[in-house]
């Protein structure tokens, strides 16, 4: 009856595994397409006198984990870019301008924002060079690439270059958002 009872037990507690069923209909499997670089082409909107913005969405949401990087394009007539990473900060007579960024699992806010009223510096040349037709530079990069973990405080220190040579990034290849 001793030995009975142990594989009584077994046998119990085999049918009752086996017998689980995994029947999650809820499961939806999130196809990612990055490391990728999109190109956002812009007129930045006014929203005060010292800020404009522009929000753009993604083609499909991100994973939460994962890290948006943003360039301006700071010589827009070159064929040879110069990628600035965003955060940036101009220094005028009148103050401090920052281009920044921010972002969520469904689009990039990119904000110019000043501490004195942008509007009166608004000649043709200003707009040109800050606010129409500004080229921004969006590298999404997962948290996990390979064998290379994405960390968004040393991505920040690296240029645009750097970034797209650590995650093998085909930049030939820009996308549009």
């Amino acid at each position: 009856m001793k030995k009975l009872l142990p594989l009584l037990f077994l046998m119990f507690t085999s049918v009752v595994i086996f017998s689980c069923k995994d029947d999650d209909d809820n499961y939806v499997e999130t196809q990612v397409d990055y490391p990728a670089v999109y190109d956002v082409k812009v007129n930045l909107i006014r929203n005060s006198d010292d800020y404009y913005g522009y929000n753009q969405p993604f083609n499909q949401p991100m994973l939460g984990q994962d890290i948006v990087l943003v360039y301006r394009k700071n010589n827009p007539s070159s064929n040879s870019p110069i990628w600035e990473p965003l955060p940036k900060s101009y220094f005028f007579n009148e103050g401090t301008m920052d281009y920044t960024f921010n972002f969520t699992t469904a689009d990039v806010q990119i904000d110019l924002r000043a501490d004195f009223n942008i509007t009166l510096k608004e000649d043709n040349n200003f707009k040109t060079n800050f606010i129409n037709g500004q080229t921004f530079r969006v590298v999404l990069v997962p948290a996990v690439y390979g064998n290379k973990n994405a960390n968004a405080a040393n991505l920040s220190k690296m240029s645009y270059e750097e970034v797209i040579k650590k995650f093998n990034i085909n930049d030939s290849k820009v996308g549009t958002l």
